[in-house]
């Protein structure tokens, strides 16, 4: 009889979840609730127990992305999973001395990884970071490098198992189909790597049941392990506060935050030569330099904006907009909003349905240069709209797909998808391509006027400034108002100055008066 256990429900939210890895071999016999797996989702880590007494055969591996409710393993039960703990761990101690025997005899086989391809238009990357070190032992899809290009990055998982050695550095620039990595499979790395899985699995009850120490303390899970990593930050440093001093990804979010907020301290002065040296100028105060490689993605920003700069005959045009209208609608509606629909009331919704309204109105503006000697405009019948956010990389521009169609709820659920999409590292290279036009918003860091740089290919791209209380005249008298002026930026050589002055106005006018935009008028 055989007991099939399946991912459990982890929270309303969550959909799927990660296997982190496995507390037991495949083929141990587990009791009822001993813990068998670690599963990770965006939000936390839980660990699963056996659910029956048996024999365990594993239906996924470790790394494998699973839905709820997927089949997670098999628990078999009755006569072949009767035998004890102490059978099953006597037989694999036996079996672990009599793997090395056998496998040292055989030859090594080596396979030759190569760059795979990770977007249609792009060529080349950099391998940003190794994850493993040069000869050691890796499993079957466990990520061994990082890649970077100009618009993403991504981990790239082992192919087989065996030893990895490295055959280019960190920071080399690749091709697509280059010779980075090979893999010993066999011989003494596979013997080696036999005899260190079976250590786990031969002590892990005693581990558990110690109470003093564990195998787990110190050890990150995947998720916390790389944001140690990005923030160079030792796992060494960090206490855990999950099962048996487990770091869990909450714990390295907060060594994260402890770290950028210790200020740094000069070294105590602990020698008799301290003692005696004259204090002076040079000694009172830290002068340290850091120097940093750019990544790939600042190195493309760069470059598309130098030569939007060079490129385009670019100008800005600037307009003021009174935003009372906008603020009393939003005030008065916004909590029946968010009830309706679950998701905030925002500006951006309002900017971005009166750009649509706008682009329909004057195309030239939704069009770009084409052809091979750039003779030709081609004008866009929807409005593909780049919404410019800043990320932890740098800046990111994801393109709401047919804004023109989507209510203000739409809009709003697609720029709070991806802004976090953004923020946590995951958007798609299809998520940040194909715009026909973008909105960048300076005024949520402060900024009150600023001449934003056109996103190319695009032809015109408009930019939003904090609101600020202002006098203003209203009918012959001197009123305190909220004001936002906005800038367009847009290419002398497909919009006149007529069509960005007329484009900005009609934005103004539809920002002044959002009954215009319910009504399409």
């Amino acid at each position: 009889m055989a007991k099939e256990m399946k991912i459990p429900t982890v929270g309303e939210s969550i959909t799927e979840v990660v296997i982190a890895n496995w507390l037991v071999e495949d083929g141990d016999h587990v009791e009822m609730d001993d813990l068998i797996c670690e599963l990770e989702s965006d939000k936390a880590t839980f660990e699963v127990p056996a659910e029956a007494d048996g024999i365990i055969r594993f239906k996924a591996e470790a790394g494998d992305t699973l839905e709820i409710g997927a089949l997670l393993c098999v628990i078999e039960e009755g006569e072949n999973g009767s035998e004890t703990k102490e059978e099953s761990k006597s037989e694999s101690k036996s079996e672990a001395k009599e793997a090395p025997k056998q496998e040292t005899t055989a030859k090594a086989e080596t396979f030759i990884m190569k760059i795979p391809t990770v977007g249609e238009s792009i060529s080349e990357v950099v391998l940003a970071n190794w994850l493993v070190e040069d000869g050691e032992e890796v499993e079957l899809d466990d990520p061994i490098c990082e890649l970077e290009s100009d618009k993403a990055n991504f981990e790239v998982p082992a192919e087989k198992a065996g030893k990895v050695f490295h055959m280019v550095e960190a920071g080399s620039t690749l091709a697509i189909g280059d010779d980075f990595a090979k893999i010993e499979m066999g011989g003494n790395g596979s013997s080696s790597a036999s005899s260190s899985k079976e250590a786990p699995s031969s002590s892990s009850s005693e581990t558990y049941s110690s109470g003093d120490t564990s195998y787990a303390a110190g050890h990150a899970s995947p998720a916390a392990a790389k944001m140690l990593a990005e923030k160079g930050i030792d796992s060494k440093d960090v206490k855990g506060t999950g099962r048996d001093g487990r770091i869990t990804k909450e714990d390295a979010q907060n060594a994260q935050k402890s770290a950028a907020s210790q200020p740094k301290a000069p070294a105590p002065a602990t020698s008799k030569k301290d003692d005696k040296a004259p204090a002076s100028a040079a000694t009172q105060g830290e002068r340290s330099t850091n120097v940093e490689r750019m990544s790939s993605l600042r190195k493309t920003i760069a470059k598309r904006l130098v030569a939007a700069k060079n490129q385009t005959a670019m100008l800005t045009t600037f307009n003021e907009v009174d935003m009372s209208a906008v603020m009393e609608m939003r005030k008065k509606y916004k909590d029946k909003f968010k009830e309706t629909h679950e998701i905030g009331l925002g500006f951006m919704s309002f900017f971005t349905k009166a750009v649509t309204m706008a682009l329909m109105e004057i195309p030239g503006v939704n069009a770009q240069i084409t052809g091979e000697n750039s003779d030709e405009i081609l004008y866009h019948n929807y409005a593909d709209v780049s919404i410019a956010v800043s990320s932890p990389r740098g800046l990111v521009v994801p393109v709401i797909r047919n804004a023109e169609q989507l209510s203000f709820a739409g809009v709003e659920k697609e720029v709070v998808r991806l802004a976090v999409k953004a923020r946590d590292g995951k958007l798609t290279i299809d998520e940040m391509s194909g715009g026909t036009f973008t909105i960048t918003n300076g005024g949520i860091f402060g900024s009150m006027l600023s001449t934003p740089i056109i996103n190319a290919p695009q032809s015109a791209i408009l930019g939003l400034h904090n609101i600020v209380q202002r006098p203003v005249a209203i009918d012959g008298k001197v009123e305190i108002r909220p004001i936002m002026y906005v800038a367009l930026s847009y290419d002398h050589r497909i919009v006149d100055g007529k069509e960005s002055v007329t484009f900005l106005y009609r934005i103004k006018e539809l920002i002044e008066d959002p009954s215009r935009l319910l009504l399409g008028v």
